[in-house]
């Protein structure tokens, strides 16, 4: 069972699904049946109006509010100089810009830093999925020596130390206190409130015409259609929370593999990413081993690396310059206002 707490949504699709089948039905030419299909398209990417909080961990203003002193709080970390978002920071479309994420021991670790864009709604966490909710994530990163190397006991101690984090854990965890489980919920709790901002893509399917640009528009019909972009890239968040082999370079890591070593399809098989502000989230890939948007859109039309456990629907696309071109504009109009805001002020 799940508690909503309200979002401003994007409303006007179903009206214009609406009038565009109305036009079909009435014998228009073939390109107003290729608008209604457009239409219905668009509609399968439409905002909800609410946030998903889980019944045992519901929301509340004071809860949210200490998970969010804590996500940029360095206290959290061995040196007291990082913090959770140093990863995942807002002005980076919650990530850090780097191919690896770097920790207390100032060296690589094995992945890049995923963004925490609609935290809420995702199902399995981290690239290989082996964290089932987003309150079970937080001590790994914390207590790992090459990440945060916080000592789970010593942190515990220090919050409860420090009076205004005891007062507020009692006020929003009356009579449990700091303990690992109310530190894991209060970060949980506002991290599920980062959610994707108005992109124009919003605009559009919402009714105006105006917000991208054609080129934009027939790069959505390429990745909603020809390029089968959508069967993974799917739902509002542009992710439907699976795992695939894309055909990205091998190399030891074998991604979800590692967790299911029977399966076939599932090795070298990493996290569908959401797409939303994906043009401000460079370096690309679980490995960041793509530098820019037009190297991710080259290894799809190549196909990748062709090995058993490739998904299916990889495959040479064989699209022309111009297409890449509209694809790139496509994702481009994913990015929401906030990430458009250079001087967009970093809460604290």
């Amino acid at each position: 069972m799940l508690k909503f707490v309200t979002n401003p949504a994007i409303g006007g699709w179903a009206g214009r699904l609406g009038a565009a089948l109305l036009i079909l039905a009435c014998g228009q030419p073939a390109a107003d049946a290729a608008e209604a299909g457009r239409a219905a398209r668009m509609a399968k990417f439409a905002r909800p109006s609410t946030v998903p909080f889980p019944a045992h961990n519901p929301y509340s203003p004071e809860k949210a509010e200490l998970g969010r002193r804590l996500f940029f709080d360095p206290l959290l970390s061995a040196s007291g100089t990082i913090a959770c978002a140093t990863c995942h920071h807002p002005r980076l479309a919650w990530g850090d810009g780097l191919p690896r994420a770097i920790g207390e021991a100032r060296m690589p670790l094995p992945f890049r830093s995923p963004t925490l864009l609609g935290a809420a709604w995702l199902e399995g966490f981290g690239w290989d999925g082996k964290f089932p909710t987003l309150e079970g994530v937080a001590f790994t990163p914390i207590s790992t020596a090459a990440n945060m190397g916080r000592n789970e006991a010593e942190l515990l101690r220090d919050l409860a130390g420090d009076p205004a984090y005891r007062s507020a854990f009692e006020k929003v965890f009356p009579g449990e206190g700091v303990s690992r489980s109310t530190v894991e919920r209060a970060l949980a709790t506002y991290e599920r409130t980062i959610v994707p901002a108005i992109a124009p893509f919003d605009r559009w399917i919402g009714g105006d015409e105006a917000a991208i640009p054609e080129s934009a528009k027939r790069g959505f019909d390429l990745f909603t259609g020809r390029a089968q972009c959508s069967e993974c890239h799917s739902s509002w968040r542009f992710t439907d929370d699976s795992f695939h082999d894309i055909g990205t370079g091998g190399g030891d890591d074998i991604g979800r593999g590692k967790l299911f070593p029977n399966s076939p399809s599932l090795q070298y098989a990493f996290k569908v990413p959401t797409l939303r502000d994906v043009a401000k989230r460079a370096p690309y890939m679980h490995d960041g081993s793509l530098p820019d948007l037009l190297a991710v859109i080259d290894l799809y039309n190549r196909g990748g690396v062709d090995r058993p456990s490739r998904d299916p629907h990889i495959r040479p696309l064989g699209l022309t310059a111009k297409e890449r071109a509209d694809l790139l504009a496509f994702l481009e109009a994913l990015t929401g206002e906030a990430a458009r805001d250079p001087a967009a002020v970093t809460p604290r």
